[in-house]
């Protein structure tokens, strides 16, 4: 065997998260934690957040077929047994609350007497669609932190290794390259586990902001349906479709 060649021949377990971890100090081995634990998170949340937009497919089909009933009541109770917990849902029936205080007796003192009817009902859609405007955000901003300090959480992890291993290096005086490439390659793996838990927080949160969007377009379309309908006894406008 050529000397030269036995001289950098590295042990199979010379590389890799597990050799890394056994050598790690705390700081590495709570950097590999965090994104651990950032990772499950992320993924938790993509999970959730697709099984959710799978439901709202179904809670805007049903929002379509909403003015396809014979009546307000009917067409109520088809949509909470088609999208029990859908924003739509929600909207249907709060414009119902608010159509029943359109009907109460003008004598009825309190103190939403004083404000216009057609008023309180524009309020109580916007009341609405604000909160499912919050429970359409909600995760977002995680996913959002996660995909931005991520990568730097990595990167840190990765410097301090090198920073370490330097020292180990120089205090040991060999810096043949069977001495360099593995501790340098083993904090580089900290560098790359920050990339894969911050690229899917990325992609998702771009994916399910647009989809919000697209909801939201929706769910303000049927509101305005909904206080045409409401206020005039009739659907003036079709409901717009949501554009891209």
């Amino acid at each position: 065997m050529n000397p030269a060649s036995a001289a950098i021949t590295l042990p199979t377990d010379a590389f890799g998260a597990s050799h890394l971890w056994a050598q790690a100090d705390w700081v590495i081995r709570g950097i590999a934690v965090l994104l651990f634990v950032m990772s499950v998170l992320n993924w938790a949340l993509i999970v959730l957040r697709i099984l959710r937009q799978m439901r709202a497919r179904g809670a805007r089909q049903a929002a379509e077929n909403f003015w396809e009933a014979p009546d307000y009541a009917s067409a109520l109770a088809t949509l909470r047994a088609r999208a029990p917990d859908s924003s739509f849902t929600a909207l249907a029936e709060q414009g119902a609350h608010a159509a029943a205080r359109l009907r109460q007796p003008a004598g009825v003192t309190s103190l939403g007497g004083a404000i216009d009817p057609h008023e309180f009902l524009t309020r109580a859609l916007r009341q609405s669609l604000a909160a499912a405007t919050a429970r359409l955000e909600s995760g977002l901003t995680l996913l959002a932190s996660i995909g931005s300090t991520a990568p730097f959480i990595g990167l840190f992890g990765t410097v301090w290794g090198i920073y370490h291993a330097l020292i180990q290096i120089s205090a040991s005086g060999a810096a043949t390259i069977d001495k360099v490439a593995g501790p340098v390659g083993e904090s580089l793996i900290m560098t790359a586990f920050g990339l894969f838990v911050a690229i899917p927080a990325v992609l998702a949160y771009n994916a399910f902001t647009r989809a919000n969007r697209l909801e939201l377009a929706s769910l303000d379309a049927f509101a305005h349906d909904l206080h045409d309908y409401l206020t005039t006894g009739a659907r003036l406008t079709p409901t717009r479709g949501a554009q891209s």
